[in-house]
């Protein structure tokens, strides 16, 4: 780090993502934007490397990280990919869609990255500055989101700095995150069968049911993105107190208000910004309106559902 206890914040431009490049090489950690939400990349073939990202974000080593990869090609040195599982990494990639398979025995990456799990999850991310990257190194990123563990989700550089200034490396700061939930996870199983393990912009079909008994991908902890206050969900407007931070949507104007004319979209892409902002109001509780439980609705609720969840 270039000061002591600070992390420098560069802009994603040519010389920016060279100097990450560097960074990344000799195994340090870098956030960096993608369509999702802002990664905390280190090469994914280094154990120490990786350990870093366990240590930054205070991770438990049962929680596996995703691996970021510039097309099927590279994934496929990693994985095992199925006939069905290479169609839609061939129809999705790049974009938000995170697959899980089974792990080449000679694939070359840390042990931690698949915290103990057979399988590994791989994700070809669409966005321009995480794809240069890519192509300017010669290995695989691990990057979860580029928070502390349970917090908050970062949209925007800002939101890292809010969580681990000090505690990683640089900043690549590429502006506002467009689609502003994590990836759609989809995992493959051996009988052919898929199953989503967590809702995401990619809507899917055709899924079987998903019953949780163990953690084998990110975005699973029944507490997770928490802003540190206690929070009400499904909200009307007349059951809002004077003292509650008030996330609308539609008509429920509130504090902060994930879209005004109701798109989902929309409310996806400012849904963790909103979450920062309460956590940084005076005000003690946090009132969240109601969202329509579909399409990329389905994934808002399942952050907030976790985020309202108390920690064990």
């Amino acid at each position: 780090m270039t000061r002591k206890n600070v992390t420098e914040t560069v802009p994603a431009d040519a010389e920016g993502i060279a100097k990450a490049a560097a960074i990344l090489k000799r195994g340090g950690l870098v956030a960096v934007p993608t369509e999702t939400v802002y990664g905390l990349a280190a090469r994914a073939d280094s154990a120490e490397a990786v350990a870093k990202i366990y240590t930054a974000k205070g991770r438990p080593d049962f929680n596996p990280l995703i691996v970021h990869v510039s097309d099927l090609d590279q994934a496929r040195r990693l994985v095992d990919a199925s006939a069905a599982a290479q169609d839609m990494a061939a129809t999705h990639w790049p974009g938000p869609l995170t697959l899980v398979l089974p792990k080449r025995k000679d694939a070359s990456l840390a042990p931690a990255v698949t915290a103990g799990l057979p399988t590994v999850a791989v994700r070809a991310p669409a966005h321009s500055v995480m794809r240069a990257l890519l192509e300017a190194v010669d290995f695989p990123l691990a990057a979860p989101s580029a928070n502390r563990s349970g917090f908050i989700s970062p949209t925007a550089a800002e939101h890292v700095l809010a969580s681990l200034d000090g505690r990683i490396d640089m900043v690549l700061d590429g502006g506002v995150c467009a689609q502003g939930v994590e990836s759609t996870i989809v995992a493959f199983r051996e009988d052919g069968e898929w199953e989503v393990l967590r809702p995401g912009p990619i809507t899917t079909k055709g899924a079987a049911p998903h019953q949780l008994s163990s953690i084998e991908a990110p975005g699973q902890l029944a507490s997770h993105y928490s802003p540190g206050k206690a929070m009400r969900l499904n909200v009307e407007f007349s059951e809002v107190a004077p003292d509650d931070f008030v996330i609308g949507f539609g008509e429920v104007a509130g504090d902060c208000n994930l879209s005004e004319s109701g798109d989902l979209k929309l409310a996806a892409s400012r849904l963790y910004d909103c979450l920062h902002q309460a956590a940084a109001s005076p005000k003690p509780r946090i009132a969240i309106a109601p969202i329509p439980e579909e399409g990329i609705g389905v994934a808002i609720n399942d952050r907030l559902r976790r985020a309202a969840t108390p920690p064990d």
